[in-house]
């Protein structure tokens, strides 16, 4: 059974950081895509960063600068680090993987980020 935890997420100050954690388990997830979206409020859900098998990583235009994804396949776990909270980047984020072995990708529950003003 393919699982993912997220954690991390809580309620910050604007310019604060925070780092989210994803933890996989259930299947190799070394040769899977590992990605961070977010769904604020009223909103769609949206790409935040993802991080390829090998490490390279890309950004969605409104995370590059602020935001980093890392991984450790070592212990199945993919991060992200967010730098300067707004109160725009509250929203419920959510770990996602994907890989060509698999029939669909995987997704966390979420973990709630909320920036105070």
């Amino acid at each position: 059974q393919v699982q993912l935890v997220e954690s991390g997420g809580g309620l910050v100050q604007a310019g604060g950081s925070l780092t989210l954690t994803c933890v996989a388990s259930g299947s190799d997830f070394s040769r899977a895509t590992m990605a961070w979206y977010r769904q604020a409020p009223g909103k769609e859900r949206e790409l935040v960063a993802f991080v390829r098998s090998g490490g390279r990583a890309d950004y969605a235009d409104s995370a590059k600068g602020r935001f980093t994804i890392s991984r450790d396949d070592a212990e199945n776990t993919v991060y992200l680090q967010i730098n300067g909270l707004k109160p725009e980047d509250t929203a419920v984020y959510y770990c996602n993987a994907d890989s060509w072995t698999w029939d669909k990708p995987f997704w966390g529950q979420g973990t709630q980020v909320t920036v105070s003003s």
